[in-house]
């Protein structure tokens, strides 16, 4: 058996930084990121030349790169808390690449033919490049509701998205999230750097904080490779 402490991985961020001020989605408000505690201020505290900085973040769950579970969606689904590592961790991916140039409706025919079941499949749009702009919240690449239906008979483990939604906003529709999420599927949206990944095998993980009552929370996803 191989010397697993002796295996070098290479680990890939695949998030957006959370940044004071920072709208994620339009119509919901940014992160105000603060001070509870200056280290200025903590200075009385301890002795001279030591200080600590406490800091305090009010912010909506949908901010940043962030993970839904079926308590997004659905009263009696799973929330954060009752949601298994084994869902979010080291889960095998596979990298689909749609440009948005090429396509917005992102349908059923670039899943087809590939081995989909039990992986993180990650749609490579290239929306990313429009974050912090206008154009990002508008006419953003989607998946269609019969490409969800597909992923779901694939019994794929997540699926991920460099884009604003992964449901199409210009309607109040959203089969996507309510088709995934009713069988478990989780959805990461808002994930960036994913042309780091063309060409690799890799595995993929989103750790949320485990919190009871909440269907979405901001995530440090990765993918990590063996070199």
């Amino acid at each position: 058996m191989q010397n697993l402490s002796k295996m070098k991985k290479e680990y890939i961020d695949l998030s957006h930084t959370i940044k004071d001020g920072e709208i994620t989605y339009k119509g919901l408000p940014a992160p105000i990121i603060c001070d509870y505690l200056s280290r200025k201020d903590s200075e009385a505290n301890y002795e001279k030349g030591t200080s600590f900085q406490i800091g305090k973040i009010e912010m909506v769950s949908n901010t940043g790169t962030y993970i839904d579970c079926p308590f997004h969606r659905y009263e009696d689904g799973k929330d954060l808390s009752a949601i298994e590592l084994n869902q979010l961790a080291n889960l095998e991916g596979i990298l689909i690449k749609v440009p948005y140039q090429q396509e917005l409706a992102i349908g059923i025919e670039h899943f087809t033919g590939k081995q989909l079941r039990k992986k993180a499949v990650l749609v490579f749009t290239g929306w990313s490049n429009h974050w912090q702009t206008d154009q990002y919240f508008e006419d953003h690449p989607y998946l269609t509701a019969e490409a969800a239906e597909f992923l779901k008979e694939n019994e794929v483990a997540l699926v991920g998205i460099d884009s604003h939604n992964i449901d199409n906003t210009a309607k109040n529709t959203r089969p996507v999230h309510s088709i995934l999420l009713k069988e478990e599927i989780l959805i990461v949206e808002h994930l960036n750097n994913l042309e780091s990944l063309e060409g690799l095998d890799f595995t993929f993980s989103a750790i949320p904080p485990k919190i009871e009552g909440f269907g979405t929370f901001p995530v440090r996803a990765f993918a990590c490779m063996d070199e």
